[in-house]
């Protein structure tokens, strides 16, 4: 196991184009808190920091295709088959893949949170506003939104199993979350907040309301998102040992 944790490693690091998704994450959330404050809103109000650190989980979507680069992309550079030729068992390289990928959301969701404390607290300081480093909101939101980034890796890899071109499932994922829970979620009323997405949002910036509905609990956000992550994680495995390679 050590040993396939070391080669996915290894692969990510001679991949350029998953340090880039990585890199763009925390210039999201920089952009993010920026375009909060010069929006006008009111620095004073106490909820705003928990706000403008929302943005650290919005930015699960460069971790997503993280994850779906995770298998997609070997199928891509035809990769694919040396790996499984190197270790037959494909139910473990897919194993690896959701852990290795997991534990890099959450790497990139902390590198995110970081910068985004770093750019609200000079924009508070800007404005002439001490920013409360013991907000136990705003750290909350922090910690949910790096779980969902956490969790939406371990997603695309299941999305990059499913849908082995990279662009078709790229496509898929980006137009589940922009036309289904963007657009038609608001046609289905409450169940739209049972959505993978909605979901993420309610662990990562609490129950807030989107349009005329309102999101699960935080708690309730994390334990959809985790049946998510597993049933996700379940169809990669199962797919990738009954489907043939070429």
């Amino acid at each position: 196991m050590n040993t396939l944790i070391r080669t996915e490693v290894l692969k990510l690091r001679t991949v350029r184009s998953p340090w880039l998704l990585l890199a763009a994450s925390p210039l999201l959330v920089a952009a993010g808190v920026s375009g909060l404050v010069v929006s006008g809103r009111n620095v004073h109000d106490p909820a705003m920091q928990s706000q403008a650190l929302a943005h650290v989980g919005v930015a699960s979507l460069f971790t997503l295709v993280f994850g779906i680069l995770a298998v997609a992309g070997e199928y891509r550079h035809r990769t694919i088959t040396d790996t499984y030729l190197s270790t037959p068992s494909r139910g473990r390289v897919i194993g690896v893949k959701l852990l290795v990928h997991a534990v890099f959301g959450v790497l990139s969701g902390v590198v995110s949170g970081l910068v985004g404390l770093l750019v609200a607290a000079a924009w508070w300081a800007d404005k002439d506003v001490a920013f409360a480093w013991a907000d136990s909101s705003m750290w909350t939101t922090i910690g949910g939104g790096i779980a969902w980034n956490a969790a939406f890796a371990a997603i695309g890899v299941g999305v990059g199993a499913l849908i082995r071109g990279v662009v078709g499932a790229v496509a898929a994922a980006l137009a589940w979350v922009a036309l289904v829970e963007g657009i038609v979620g608001q046609l289905i009323g409450d169940l739209a907040r049972w959505l993978p997405f909605n979901a993420g949002q309610a662990l990562g910036a609490g129950a807030k309301a989107i349009g005329s509905q309102d999101l699960l609990p935080r708690w309730g956000g994390g334990a959809v998102l985790a049946v998510y992550t597993l049933v996700f994680a379940v169809l990669a495995v199962t797919t990738s040992k009954r489907r043939d390679v070429s």
